[in-house]
């Protein structure tokens, strides 16, 4: 008598479901069907819980600073080069003691407005599937770029002043006439500035660009070191000092941290506010495919006082003035944690 084998049930890993039907798949993780058990995203993580952030700094020797940045599987490398500007090379731009300093003016940006800060990002470097190496730049990355570059100067990061490179002409003339008019002494004035160029190339990516980039340019910010430059008048050219003790470190003005949320619905075409939400901190790729809602707050908690440094929504209509709060403590959260890594 033949013997008849039970037929296996059809099964499939959680990988093919989870490309097969995304949504439903996501939703099931954060709405269980048991009562006793938590809301759990995909990736194992609670909706407001975070992934561990790991920093290292002074990786690249060829660079005045440089950080590297993980937050999960996204990871980050920041380089920073210093080049020389010479303020003869910008059209009309004079500065010294005894005249008006452009920067004086209101609302005058000298970093800004001579273009010292130039970041620039890589992402086709097969950082996944989506970024192959030899593409042209993608929209990503164009739109990151745009991003680093108007909060580092909305934020005032970096003072301009700071990367002035000032010369004292020698004084020659009657010692016994400079006693009597002390108002004719020679003042000093710019010769030059440092350009500080910021790369910014992603190794992988699993979403949330924009925060780990971000923190990789102020950890690689915090680490740069600007060689000792000054002017010589017999060469008439800008000299820099080979000895690291000569070397200065920028004086940055405060810890400004990104953190990103997204908003995911239970269902995806239902709009309000009213509707079943949940609000996704730090998310990975397959969330980010799945929420057409985020916000992004920069703050620094440095102070007694929270400072909101920027914020930007995009999509959507359920985040509201009394939902803002509550982000904003999330990123207060999220401060205290990147804070502490980046300060070493």
């Amino acid at each position: 008598m033949a013997s008849t084998t039970p037929q296996s049930s059809l099964s499939f890993p959680r990988e093919t479901f989870a490309k097969l039907s995304p949504h439903p798949y996501l939703l099931a993780h954060l709405q269980p069907t048991s009562a006793t058990s938590k809301p759990t995203r995909a990736n194992g993580r609670s909706p407001k819980q975070f992934r561990q952030p790991h920093v290292n700094n002074g990786s690249l020797t060829h660079a005045e600073g440089s950080a590297v940045v993980r937050i999960g599987d996204t990871t980050v490398v920041c380089g920073i080069r210093g080049e020389i500007l010479l303020a003869s090379n910008v059209a009309g731009y004079r500065v010294d003691k005894s005249s008006v300093a452009p920067s004086t003016r209101p609302g005058y940006n000298e970093a800004k407005e001579l273009d010292l800060l130039v970041p620039n990002i890589e992402l086709a470097t097969g950082c996944s599937p989506a970024f192959l190496p030899g593409q042209p730049p993608s929209t990503l990355a164009q739109s990151l770029s745009t991003r680093i570059y108007s909060l580092l100067h909305s934020s005032g990061l970096i003072d301009g002043e700071d990367l002035r490179i000032w010369y004292q002409p020698p004084d020659l003339s009657d010692q016994d006439k400079m006693d009597e008019d002390d108002s004719d002494a020679i003042e000093p004035e710019v010769k030059a500035f440092w350009t500080l160029y910021i790369d910014i190339l992603f190794i992988s990516l699993d979403g949330n660009p924009f925060d780990a980039a971000w923190a990789a340019v102020v950890s690689a910010l915090r680490d740069v070191r600007l060689a000792k430059a000054y002017w010589d008048a017999d060469r008439e050219m800008i000299l820099c000092e080979d000895t690291l003790s000569e070397s200065k470190k920028l004086q940055l003005n405060g810890l400004p941290i990104a953190v990103t949320m997204l908003v995911f619905r239970a269902k995806e075409q239902e709009q309000g506010r009213d509707k079943k939400h949940w609000i996704l901190v730090d998310p990975d790729t397959f969330e980010e495919g799945l929420c057409d809602e985020s916000v992004t707050i920069v703050v620094d908690c440095g102070s007694k006082k929270t400072k909101i440094l920027g914020l930007s929504k995009a999509g959507g209509t359920i985040v509201g003035k009394d939902e803002m709060r509550d982000l904003v403590d999330l990123a207060e959260q999220r401060w205290s944690q990147l804070s502490q890594l980046l300060s070493r």
